[in-house]
């Protein structure tokens, strides 16, 4: 065996294992890192107990597969000091190349509403009541907004949105999708003017890639790594997590300014094409791990 490569979720199963073959002769252990539950918000007592399990396991691991800067980061503040390791930034091409210039020009020409399209499923983390109050700030523009994700992860939760939609009077104009097949979804990407997915936190974001490949830009949180995809005010904007008003002033400015749109548009199909495709993140996380395997 050359290489021990290992999911950093996992990581209360594999504490135990990694320090009972801490041996000369055991294959390096990698592991991969995308999302650290004490990156989430907790209570006080129960944050602080994440932060020392994830701490036990990580400083149990030779090197390390990062998903973006930002998760790099926050191990090594959690371990406290610099570990070896790269970041290999998750793909945007499932979809393949998207919409050209030429679609994307088109669909934001037409008169229309501004469609907003939310992908993720429906638990806190992924901020959709912030999104939701914020609309309901700005009922007098036009827009229509579609919700695709799971509903059934966190179901309380779930009833809450859809009495928010109520309670602000948006249920003409909010679509609970539910979970689509990738065919459906891909026909949501091209329809849709921007993404807005306003998480608490996120490790990476490969929804904003994935949807600047169909020249959507993101509205995403200043919180977390989404700011290493979206670049605020060029292709989508930045708001603080848990800020409905700012959240609507952002939506506002592309109901009422379609050149905005369709430049922050152009600029979200060129940030799209500046990070590597799946074939590329593979070679890269293989080559590292050939490197360390020979050591």
């Amino acid at each position: 065996m050359d290489v021990w490569l290992q999911d950093e979720l996992n990581h209360p199963s594999l504490i135990w294992m990694n320090h009972a073959f801490q041996r000369s002769d055991r294959p390096p252990v990698v592991s991969i890192v995308h999302h650290l539950r004490s990156s989430e918000d907790h209570p006080r007592v129960a944050g602080w107990v994440y932060r020392q399990i994830e701490r036990a396991y990580l400083k149990t691991v030779d090197a390390f597969i990062f998903n973006s800067q930002t998760t790099r980061q926050v191990v090594e503040k959690l371990v406290r000091r610099p570990v070896k390791g790269i970041v290999a930034y998750p793909a945007g091409d499932r979809f393949g190349q998207g919409l050209s210039l030429e679609d994307i020009e088109l669909r934001t020409g037409a008169r229309r509403p501004l469609r907003i399209l939310f992908v993720g499923n429906l638990i806190r983390r992924k901020g959709l009541d912030t999104l939701l109050s914020g609309l309901g700030l700005i009922k007098n523009e036009d827009w229509t907004l579609r919700v695709v994700g799971r509903m059934d992860i966190e179901p309380d939760y779930t009833e809450g949105l859809q009495a928010l939609v109520q309670r602000e009077g948006l249920s003409g104009r909010v679509e609970f999708l539910g979970n689509l097949p990738e065919e459906q979804l891909a026909s949501e990407w091209r329809n849709a003017h921007i993404l807005a997915v306003i998480s608490a936190y996120e490790g990476f974001g490969i929804v904003y890639l994935e949807g600047m490949s169909f020249g959507l830009p993101a509205i995403g949180s200043t919180s977390g790594a989404a700011g290493e995809i979206i670049r605020d005010g060029q292709n989508g904007r930045l708001v603080p997590a848990g800020d409905p008003a700012a959240a609507a002033s952002a939506i506002r400015a592309y109901c009422r300014d379609r050149t905005l749109l369709l430049s922050h548009s152009i600029n979200a199909r060129f940030q799209f094409d500046r990070f590597p495709g799946w074939v590329q993140t593979t070679a890269h996380i293989r080559n590292f791990l050939v490197e360390i395997s020979a050591r």
